[in-house]
């Protein structure tokens, strides 16, 4: 009987099986250790850039900026306006380091300026739109009201007042009187009627003065009912000899007071 001897196959990979775990307990290697004290670098980069960006933006610029234009003619705003306005402290700095906002904050003072669009242009130039408000009443005989009922003053030299009605209250009012103005010209402008002025006092009680300087003193609450009171009782006032029609009072329930001035002569 022959014995067959079978040899074992010795494995390729046993010494590697054997690296393998031995690398396993290897220490951390130097980045490991290294990588905190970077990103800790990283962050006191940062801090100091952020701490000193004003300084490092400052470095940058040549010249402060020195000139402007004007994306748009202006009705109100002249360049000696706008010249005086930006010499105000704090001065102007140059491309990189001026803000922005700033030089829009300054522009803004001026009290007939609506809003303020302005831009940068390297090295030294700035581009500037300005909305001015638009007067569509006097406001208390010396200042103006806007579209949006905006209370705003002008130089008296750069506006004609001529025509614009004239309306009067506290500030606070302002937007309440101008949509009262409207709605109170529309009733009467259907009663053949002009409207002049429009008021309310302190307490909320409003009067008007139509084109004829007729004053119609309405009070509190709503005004129709009223209005249509006076349409009834005004043929039939008597106008005394040498004298106009001051007044009427349409504050009570029923019926009216009226009051007289003389003429003047």
């Amino acid at each position: 009987m022959v014995a067959v001897i079978r040899k074992k196959k010795s494995s390729n990979f046993g010494p590697f099986k054997a690296i393998q775990g031995k690398i396993s307990f290897l220490p951390k290697t130097w980045f490991g250790y290294i990588k905190p004290l970077i990103v800790l670098l990283c962050f006191l980069v940062a801090f100091l850039v952020y701490s000193n960006w004003h300084s490092l933006l400052e470095s940058l610029d040549k010249t402060p900026i020195r000139s402007y234009a004007l994306t748009h003619k202006t009705q109100f705003t002249t360049n000696s306006d706008i010249r005086e306005t930006l010499s105000k402290n704090p001065t102007l700095k140059g491309y990189f380091s001026q803000d922005i906002q700033e030089v829009k904050n300054k522009l803004l003072e001026m009290p007939w300026v609506r809003d303020v669009v302005v831009r940068k242009f390297y090295p030294d130039r700035l581009g500037i739109t300005i909305l001015e408000h638009r007067p569509v009443a006097i406001w208390n005989n010396v200042k103006y009201l806007s579209e949006q009922g905006v209370v705003f003053s002008l130089p008296a030299d750069r506006f004609d007042r001529t025509g614009l009605p004239l309306m009067y209250g506290p500030d606070t009012e302002s937007k309440v009187v101008l949509e009262a103005w409207g709605k109170i010209q529309a009733e009467l402008k259907a009663r053949q009627l002009e409207l002049k002025s429009v008021a309310i006092d302190n307490r909320g009680s409003w009067s008007i003065t139509l084109s004829n300087n007729v004053e119609l003193k309405l009070g509190r609450g709503e005004w129709t009912s009223k209005i249509d009171r006076f349409m009834l009782i005004f043929p039939e006032i008597d106008i005394p000899e040498g004298q106009r029609l001051a007044y009427v009072d349409l504050r009570y329930e029923h019926g009216a007071a009226v009051g007289f001035l003389p003429l003047q002569k």
